[in-house]
C-alpha cells in the first residue's frame, strides 16, 4: 500500500495564535502514523511562479489515514485553534507511489 503525504501552504499572520495549533496538532497527527517531514524552513522556487510563504509536508501510512487523521473529532477540534490565524492555509491529500519491495 502507497503512503500519502499532506502538503499544506501557509502564511502565518497570527504567530501567538498558530502556536497553539502548532502545539496540539502533532499528537494528533502522530496517533495515526503520520509524521512531519517539512515544517517551515527555507524554500527556494527552482522553476515557476509558485512562491509559498510556508510549507509543510507530513507523512502517512496509507491515504485513508490521513483521511481519517483529518476528518477525526480530536483533529476537527485542533482546526479551530488556528481560525484567524492565517491569511492562506491550502492542505491537499496526495497518494505516493508505492515503493519497489
Amino acid at each position: 500500500m502507497p503512503v500519502a503525504y499532506i502538503v499544506v501552504e501557509s502564511k502565518i499572520t497570527d504567530p501567538d495564535q498558530f502556536k497553539k495549533y502548532m502545539a496540539a496538532a502533532p499528537e494528533i497527527v502522530k496517533s495515526f502514523g503520520g509524521e512531519y517531514l517539512v515544517r517551515g524552513g527555507r524554500i527556494d522556487v527552482l522553476e515557476g511562479a509558485w512562491t509559498p510563504p510556508r510549507l509543510t509536508v507530513l507523512r502517512y501510512p496509507s491515504f485513508e489515514a490521513a483521511k481519517a487523521m483529518y476528518d477525526s473529532p480530536a483533529y476537527v477540534a485542533v482546526r479551530k485553534l488556528r481560525a484567524g490565524a492565517t491569511a492562506v492555509f491550502n492542505m491537499i491529500l496526495v497518494e505516493g507511489v508505492e515503493a519497489p519491495v
